[in-house]
């Protein structure tokens, strides 16, 4: 038989010997894996709770307070902490409390609080995460700020412990490469209950991790020096406090400005939201090596060339969404690196090293909560993301002595260059003669040249922090009031996002419409002339694959009930006869409120012949109430901007969409977007469940009015082969050919895979 104690007696010696380099992996091992559990759970718990909330991308920026508020949480435990002097004890309480964590695992979403109201979403979302992954976050975020206080301690009269400030780069390390892991490795391979189980496996990893440090730590009792606590430096100033509070609160509000305005327009999808989370780690890492890859002086130059190039292009949702995407991000990427720099050039000794965690989590969690909480109800629109941008210049040098002419001729010089657009298109608003000579296009690009002038001059101020911010004021003041060739009559935000209600002349519908915008897109539009006023227009006309759909399913039967997931403008109201009902299911009251308005559109209220019910709610949770077979046609058109929630096509959903129509009904799928393919996991969601289908790609006519009719793709379901024999000789609808493409279900979605579909697709591969 082995002798085990004999075997196990050279680790032993390995783990009391605290210079061994064993002790530095371990407790490098230790933060890496924190951290990635950490990071990775982010997305992962968000997604899981997202069909509650109709896939919102307001869903992440809360949940991203949610969890900047266990972060501080889990800091302010690591400095109270502190104040036991055994180290010995604080590993011990800390693996007490990691055990009474991993009882809320595996994870899940709690149901304690019922379902969401629609009216008030954040309450519910903040306290159902607290309930279903609070304890094991808030534990697990303390490990960074403790490992390197037990480090310095445990490594005093080593060199490594003078600067502990290197376990932090582990740290972020760890979250960096677990957020690129989850879209590249775990999302399109993993289903989301294999995620839950991994994650939970790794919790107990990461406890055996600790247990080993609380054996490496009791062996050190009685070395001399090696576990004492730290000798007191001088108290940090207030003023000092505040700066890096400061430091850390712009960065966090950026991080939520740039994933809201990704994620309104593309899908409420992890893999979107990690890239500017991975990025503002990422800038961590850099920021605290000893030597960063990127120098300050380099950083404080391209962040003021990039902010300066953007700024006057920030409003425009026209051009080239990759490269715009790539700009912001860009942006985004050198502020909160110099905003990181600079916090790492400030950091004090190892003795308050506990404290300086838990003020930048104060600013993480207070830049959280401007940009997620209060900007929704101070700004009817999204003004909170350039405004952090342009405080962020006042952060920069602020140089030496007075003004010089130089710097208050090129302040003087934006001026003009600010001031001629705004004048410009308050002119072609105002006369069809000027406009029909210049155009709107023309005047876009000399809007454009003048605020790329504008920048130029402003990049040359960024030595000067007041000069340059007061630049980016001038110009980002102006672009937003030429950015958008409509005159918005009303604008209203709610978690759900911004929708504004414009105006727009279109001679050829009777002169003046109504269009509802919801983010970058076209939610509805009504002609103003009572001649044009009740005819769907847009995606609703007749002509179109859902305006094909209703009015081939009303000639066929006397009587039609119609189920619509998702309001808009109401314009499917305007197909509702004497003899029909219609209901339609939104999750956003300030939709169905603007939309009964008669101010902005008369479809529900004018139009439609009868009752027109509304039920709030998401659609997956609202839909299951209603009993099998009550409707003859259901269109499921509940996108917000081109962001989709894909819980609403996955084959889950789809199914309950095949129980609520009749054997004979019809389900439509409105699919259009400008970045994803939709139609083929779709599609191959519904063959497993036994559905009929059929596809369609509408082009919208030449020489028609302007808002008559728009582009749609639009695929229709029915569970009997009645249900398609309206369509099946009908040429404009077809059969998508069968295909690979992976169904999305409850718990496996990959929106890489439908961005990259579509990229092939629109480059005719």
């Amino acid at each position: 038989m082995t002798d085990t104690t004999t075997e196990a007696e050279p680790v032993r010696a390995r783990l009391r010997d605290l210079n061994d380099p064993v002790i530095p992996v371990l407790f490098g091992l230790t933060v890496f894996m924190s951290a990635a559990l950490v990071f990775v759970v982010q997305p992962m718990v968000t997604k899981l709770i997202l069909p509650s909330l109709g896939g919102s991308p307001a869903v992440w920026n809360t949940s991203m307070v949610f969890f900047q508020g266990a972060l501080l949480a889990g800091y302010g435990y690591a400095h109270l902490l502190q104040r036991i002097r055994s180290l010995q004890a604080q590993v011990i309480v800390h693996l007490v409390l990691l055990v009474i964590a991993a009882l809320f695992l595996p994870l899940q979403v709690s149901g304690v609080f019922g379902e969401p109201d629609p009216g008030a979403p954040i309450t519910w979302l903040l306290l159902t995460l607290a309930a279903s992954i609070g304890a094991p976050f808030a534990v697990l975020s303390a490990t960074a700020p403790l490992m390197q206080a037990w480090y310095a301690r445990v490594r005093v009269n080593e060199p490594d412990g003078k600067n502990p400030y290197v376990l932090y780069a582990a740290s972020n390390l760890g979250s960096f490469l677990a957020l690129l892991s989850y879209p590249v490795l775990i999302e399109p391979f993993l289903t989301l209950s294999g995620q839950r189980i991994g994650w939970s496996v790794g919790y107990g990893l990461f406890a055996a991790l600790v247990v080993l440090l609380l054996f490496a730590v009791w062996k050190r009792r009685g070395q001399a020096g090696g576990a004492a606590p730290l000798a007191a430096t001088s108290p940090i100033s207030w003023r000092t406090r505040g700066l890096w509070v400061l430091l850390a609160a712009a960065p966090s509000s950026l991080m939520l400005g740039v994933t809201a305005h990704l994620s309104t327009d593309v899908a409420s999808a992890p893999f979107l939201w990690v890239i500017p989370l991975a990025l503002y780690l990422l800038t961590f890492v850099i920021a605290f090596q000893a030597r960063p890859w990127i120098p300050m002086p380099a950083t404080f130059l391209v962040q003021a060339a990039l902010v300066s190039s953007m700024i006057g292009m920030m409003p425009f949702q026209s051009g080239d969404w990759a490269f715009m995407f790539l700009v912001h991000i860009a942006a985004f990427f050198f502020t909160a690196l110099m905003c990181h720099q600079l916090l790492a050039a400030r950091r004090p000794p190892p003795d308050r090293l506990t404290e300086f965690y838990l003020l930048l989590s104060l600013g993480g969690v207070l830049g959280g909560i401007f940009s997620a909480l209060i900007a929704p109800v101070v700004f009817d629109v999204v003004r909170e993301y350039p405004l952090v941008l342009i405080l962020t210049a006042l952060l920069r040098p602020w140089g030496q002595g007075r003004f010089t002419r130089t710097q208050w001729a090129l302040l003087l010089a934006i001026l003009p260059l600010t001031v001629g657009p705004p004048m410009l298109y308050a002119a072609l608003r105002t006369n069809p003669e000027l406009l029909a000579m210049v155009g709107w296009d023309t005047a876009l690009s000399a809007s454009r040249l003048a605020f790329l002038a504008a920048g130029i001059c402003a990049f040359l101020l960024r030595d000067r922090a007041v000069l340059f911010a007061a630049a980016l004021t001038m110009i980002s003041l102006s672009a937003h009031h030429v950015a958008e060739r409509y005159d918005f009559r009303y604008t209203e935000r709610s978690f759900f996002g911004v929708m504004r209600v414009a105006e727009f002349n279109d001679p050829g519908m009777g002169g003046m419409v109504h269009m509802m915008m919801h983010g970058t897109t076209l939610h509805g539009a009504q002609a103003l002339d009572p001649v044009e006023a009740c005819k769907p227009a847009l995606y609703y006309a007749p002509s179109t694959p859902i305006g094909q759909v209703a009015d081939a399913v009303q000639i066929d039967r006397p009587a039609v009930s119609m189920g619509v997931i998702g309001l808009g403008a109401g314009a499917m109201a305007g197909y509702r006869r004497p003899a029909d009902d219609i209901t339609f299911f939104e999750i956003d009251p300030m939709v169905d409120r603007v939309a009964r308005d008669p101010r902005w559109f008369t479809y529900i209220s004018d139009c439609a012949q009868g009752p027109v019910a509304t039920v709030l709610g998401d659609a997956r949770l609202t839909l299951a109430r209603e009993p099998d077979n009550r409707f003859d046609l259901l269109l499921v058109d509940a996108f917000s901007s081109d962001a989709i929630p894909t819980h609403l096509l996955t084959r889950e959903a789809i199914a309950e969409y095949l129980r609520v129509v009749k054997d004979d009904g019809v389900v439509i799928l409105h699919l259009s977007n400008r970045h994803l393919e939709l139609a083929m996991p779709t599609v191959n969601a519904a063959r497993q469940l036994g559905a009929f289908d059929r596809h369609q790609i509408f082009v919208e006519r030449d020489g028609l009015p302007v808002m008559a009719e728009a582009s749609t793709e639009a695929l229709i379901l029915s569970p009997t082969e009645a249900g398609m024999a309206l369509f099946e000789n009908d040429p404009r609808w077809k059969t998508i050919a069968p295909n690979d493409v992976r169904a999305w279900t409850d718990d496996y979605v990959n929106v890489v895979g439908a961005i990259m579909r579509e990229m092939r697709f629109s480059r005719g591969g």
